[in-house]
């Protein structure tokens, strides 16, 4: 038979090991939420997209500018619909309304960041008489966000994961650029390396018609 003394030792020791079981089994929805702090998406710094349908207005040729006419074509764009970057409704490349040119790029492709403020003065410069278009590939969406915001690049981009394009084109080079006529077809494919402003400007004159201001 225990001893008083004995007993109430006894129940001074159970204290700690209750309070202690208490606390394993105890539901964690029963604890206050911490607190959280809301983060705001980035907004993107491409334009949308739906504009890309409607046919720029009809540019003055420069002198010897070949005359993109549907007979002196190449190939029509894929049929392959892509996702905007700034989301929406997808974009059939073939509803892409040209004259245009399609740079392929990504944020890792030196050469891409290198050109991408050349494509950027490009769109500028021939505001509503060609549509400079951006397609983002094998990239993730942080880094062609930061490209674009530490590039100043403000034209559509279109996002092609899949290398889509690419492997319609039977091209793997970056960057790749395409040049389109008013009638859709790909006048001249450029995978030879980073493009500066005089061979853009060159490229777009002979290709598509169309004189790039100084």
């Amino acid at each position: 038979m225990l001893t008083g003394a004995v007993t109430r030792r006894l129940a001074l020791l159970a204290v700690p090991l209750t309070l202690f079981v208490a606390g394993c089994t105890g539901n964690p929805a029963d604890d206050p939420a911490p607190k959280r702090t809301a983060v705001a998406e980035r907004p993107s710094p491409f334009r949308d997209c739906a504009a890309l349908s409607t046919a720029p207005t009809a540019g003055t040729p420069s002198p010897g500018a070949v005359s993109a006419s549907p007979a002196a074509g190449g190939p029509e764009l894929p049929a392959l619909t892509l996702p905007c970057f700034t989301g929406g409704a997808p974009v059939a490349l073939r509803d892409v309304a040209g004259p245009a040119v399609i740079n392929v790029w990504a944020s890792w492709c030196g050469p891409c960041r290198k050109e991408l403020p050349a494509f950027q003065r490009l769109s500028e410069r021939t505001a509503g008489r060609l549509q400079v278009v951006g397609v983002n590939t094998r990239d993730s969406r942080s880094g062609a966000q930061s490209i674009g915001e530490d590039f100043g690049v403000r034209f559509p981009v279109l996002v092609d994961q899949g290398d889509a394009l690419q492997r319609e084109l039977r091209r793997n080079a970056f960057p790749l650029t395409l040049f389109v006529d008013a009638a859709g077809r790909i006048r001249h494919v450029d995978a030879t390396g980073a493009l500066d402003d005089a061979q853009l400007s060159t490229l777009v004159r002979e290709h598509l018609g169309v004189a790039v201001p100084a």
